[in-house]
């Protein structure tokens, strides 16, 4: 965990905020200790997500970007991976999904897409990236939120 977070974390600057989410409380513990050491802690909120949740309801309609990268092939339910994803989004929001392509077909890939678009998200393309196969897609317009709605900005 965190191989993207501390850049996600620079990126957003002082204003912006990530939020990392694990599984497992030693990986959350080490990008903690990592973000620390990088002098970025106080832009990244760390939490531990359930084994049928992100456990992020409290986000609902305020994401405005979240990456899913090499983790919905571990995920046993990539439908509602989705739908939770959608719900989270902001408006205009936008979700990068990378999955490898040594451990991931090109028809699983397809699966998840299609799992995507069932959920609300809009594929706007499949870019490139190396050993991987990715979507990038948004929310749209008429995607109906599945979570609670907060009552603070975006993230």
């Amino acid at each position: 965990m965190g191989y993207f977070t501390l850049p996600l974390a620079e990126l957003v600057g002082p204003t912006g905020r990530v939020v990392a989410v694990d599984l497992q409380a030693r990986m959350v513990r080490a990008l903690e200790r990592r973000a620390r050491r990088a002098g970025v802690s106080e832009l990244i909120e760390t939490r531990r997500c359930g084994t049928d949740s992100l456990g992020l309801a409290d986000l609902a309609g305020c994401v405005d970007f979240a990456l899913v990268f090499a983790v919905a092939h571990e995920i046993p339910d990539v439908g509602k991976l989705m739908v939770e994803l959608a719900a989270l989004l902001a408006a205009n929001g936008r979700v990068l999904l990378a999955e490898p392509s040594g451990h991931v077909s090109a028809g699983e890939f397809a699966a998840s897409i299609a799992a995507a678009r069932s959920a609300g998200l809009a594929v706007e393309a499949q870019p490139a990236l190396a050993r991987r196969r990715a979507a990038a897609s948004r929310r749209s317009r008429g995607a109906v939120s599945g979570l609670r709605s907060p009552s603070r900005g975006g993230r």
